[in-house]
């Protein structure tokens, strides 16, 4: 799994000519990919998302807002099948959130039960 993180601002900021590069790294992102690709979502950005957690001192769930976090916000995912780190690094060079030093990518193994 990629997750993408970047600053909601600076994302909020980019032009039409931009985003229009954006999304051209991801087309090539996916057309690299291919077939491997399961899924690939933007994510609203906040105020869109919510934590839910158990409160120590209330009893059933609550929740705040914005998601809280040091990476920036998550902006979006992609789910592909890899054999290893490598079949994974290769098309995620594509994407644009390399190119800004606002944004990130974390690639992460899934966990796969029975």
């Amino acid at each position: 799994m990629i997750l993408i993180y970047g600053d909601a601002g600076q994302w909020d900021a980019m032009s039409e000519e931009q985003w229009k590069a954006h999304n051209t790294g991801h087309a090539a992102f996916v057309d690299e990919a291919g077939a491997r690709v399961h899924d690939g979502r933007q994510l609203e950005t906040a105020p869109g998302g919510h934590v839910v957690a158990r409160g120590r001192e209330r009893p059933g769930p609550h929740h705040r807002r914005p998601v809280p976090g040091d990476r920036g916000r998550l902006g979006g995912y992609y789910l592909l099948d890899a054999a290893d780190l490598d079949e994974v690094l290769e098309p995620a060079g594509l994407l644009s959130e390399l190119n800004h030093t606002h944004s990130a990518l974390e690639i992460r193994p899934v966990v796969e039960h029975g």
